[in-house]
């Protein structure tokens, strides 16, 4: 897995903040830092950009970098 940022379409970015301002408990598929695919149920708390990279964190504190997400809510953000 490439550590360089790779940033997310503006679609997909439109529909985390859209789940992030209904505030509810979703399905967020992601890949670690191993490359791993993790499964977690929780809540978009907030979109943000740090260092020129965009994140993604949840109500229990995870914090996901954008480029590394692979489903969330039932659509996908790439192909594996």
């Amino acid at each position: 897995m490439t550590d360089h940022y790779q940033p997310i379409s503006c679609d997909f970015h439109d529909e985390l903040e859209t789940l992030a301002v209904r505030r509810r408990t979703c399905p967020i598929t992601y890949r670690d830092a191993s490359g791993d695919p993790v499964t977690v149920e929780d809540r978009v708390e907030d979109i943000y950009a740090r260092d020129k990279e965009e994140f993604l964190k949840l109500k229990s504190g995870l914090e996901i970098r954008l480029d590394r997400l692979i489903e969330v809510d039932g659509k996908r953000l790439r192909a594996d």
